[in-house]
């Protein structure tokens, strides 16, 4: 049996895709914008992306950088990251203090909240990412009247 590709000539259109059996997979069939258990959403994972890269990114160092995109990365659907700061550090090829300082900073900034701070008995700890800093609300003053 020869399973080369046919060559098809100058103008000629390639035939549609159809398993070996002949039939049509399913997923091209009727709405190809259908969610079946075959498609995964994004959830607004790249609009979260996108917004720390337009709004956020040149604000921080590339150490907070580097942590903040590993714990968006382990995100689960419910929001929370469980991540370890060795783990982080391991994966940043990073200080562990390195890492302990852009945590600090990134929930300095309102970027990181931490949900559960782990231990060595007790587990990782959780932290939930955002892509934006949180305004740092200044009350407006009026001058002091002479």
């Amino acid at each position: 049996m020869n399973f080369e590709p046919p060559i098809i000539p100058v103008g000629q259109e390639p035939p549609p895709l159809h398993r070996l059996n002949g039939s049509t997979p399913a997923r091209h069939q009727g709405n190809s914008k259908a969610k079946g258990p075959g498609r995964r959403s994004t959830g607004g994972r790249f609009a979260v992306l996108n917004t720390f890269a337009d709004f956020t990114l040149s604000t921080l160092t590339r150490a907070e950088i580097v942590v903040w995109l590993l714990l968006w990365r382990d995100t689960k659907p419910d929001g929370t990251a469980h991540t370890s700061q060795a783990d982080l550090a391991r994966r940043a090829g990073a200080n562990p203090s390195t890492v302990k300082r852009a945590v600090a900073a990134l929930v300095k900034a309102g970027l990181l909240a931490v949900v559960y701070r782990g231990s060595l008995r007790r587990g990782p700890s959780a932290y939930r990412v955002r892509a934006l800093a949180r305004e740092r609300a200044t009350p407006t003053r009026s001058p002091p009247k002479r």
